[in-house]
């Protein structure tokens, strides 16, 4: 079975077709913004530009292939959590595929995409999940269902660093550009550090930060101290949800997951306490087409279909909501 996924819950516009077995491939044409961050209005509106000819040049590269759009058996799209506004442009294009194609339509939920991707390609079973992204800081195991154990209290870990590099004058997206200062900075300053059980926050240890360069730290530091302190508290709850659940695997998951520093604070962690991390190739760590694709298959496989009537966007779509019937 073939399935294409739509990608569109922020920033990132992408398209990916899969197969059981494999990515065929992931086009995407990302919304960057000249200053700033992130506006839903305008982000929207790049998707709606960009999506038709996104859709048109994946058909291309699937002809290259010997694949036409007849031979795609399930369309699926972020349903949510996301900015409505993007939400909806996905929405739409899907229906209108879904309905020209006569194809059954699956809307996804876009964190648990991002895990079920992430058990897909690195082969492991039940995982404590830490999902890092722009609007999402969780720790996700299953019981059943699948379970948020802990999470941010205020912002996700990606929106704590895209604020700090904007103000540090850092063009979007912050998170590499803030990585790569990190890596010469050579003096920690301490900063708070917010653990409250299974949660965190990160709006104070921002704040600080922006005083320690106002201050007139190095920005080097600052960036240093900064990562040093939020993956510390990302490390220390991840550890926390393996103690409480008695499970040995860590799965990374989510665009800050590619911060190398944050994977060797993780991999330090479980290798001290025996157990395994995984972390997918860096393209499927960011929002992506392929895990919309993938996770819409698995759910199609397994006895999902969204009627077009059900098919409203969910900005706040929570993964504890999905009923999951699978392994």
């Amino acid at each position: 079975m073939i399935s294409l996924g739509i990608e569109g819950t922020a920033w990132n516009l992408s398209v990916g077709v899969v197969t059981e077995k494999e990515i065929l491939l992931i086009e995407s044409d990302p919304y960057i913004p000249e200053k700033g961050g992130i506006h839903p209005r305008e982000a929207a509106q790049h998707h709606s530009d960009r999506i038709g000819p996104l859709i048109k040049r994946v058909f291309l590269k699937l002809r290259e292939k010997n694949l036409y759009p007849s031979d795609v058996d399930v369309i699926s799209f972020s349903q949510g959590p996301g900015m409505g506004p993007c939400l909806r442009v996905v929405a739409t294009a899907a229906r209108v595929l879904a309905l020209k194609l006569k194809k059954p339509l699956v809307g996804v939920n876009h964190c648990l995409a991002h895990v079920e991707v992430g058990r897909w390609v690195c082969k492991v079973k039940n995982p404590v999940t830490l999902y890092v992204s722009g609007g999402n800081s969780q720790i996700i195991a299953r019981r059943g269902n699948y379970r948020v154990f802990g999470e941010t209290l205020d912002i996700g870990i990606g929106n704590a660093i895209d604020k700090l590099a904007r103000y540090m004058g850092l063009k979007h997206p912050g998170g590499p550009k803030i990585e790569e200062l990190a890596k010469s900075g050579s003096k920690y300053y301490e900063l708070p550090y917010v653990v409250k059980g299974m949660d965190f926050s990160f709006s104070g240890l921002v704040t600080a930060a922006k005083r320690l360069y106002d201050s007139g730290i190095r920005i080097n530091d600052v960036a240093f101290s900064f990562q040093e302190t939020a993956f510390a508290m990302l490390t220390e709850v991840t550890e926390r949800a393996l103690a409480y659940l008695d499970l040995n695997d860590v799965l990374i998951a989510g665009g800050v997951g590619a911060n190398s520093r944050l994977r060797e604070m993780l991999s330090i962690m479980c290798e001290d306490r025996g157990a395994k991390f995984y972390s997918p190739p860096k393209e499927l760590l960011g929002d992506n087409g392929a895990m919309i694709a993938y996770t819409g298959l698995l759910m199609y496989k397994h006895g999902y279909e969204t009627k077009i009537e059900d098919s409203a966007v969910k900005p706040d779509f929570r993964i504890e909501e999905v009923e999951v019937n699978w392994d």
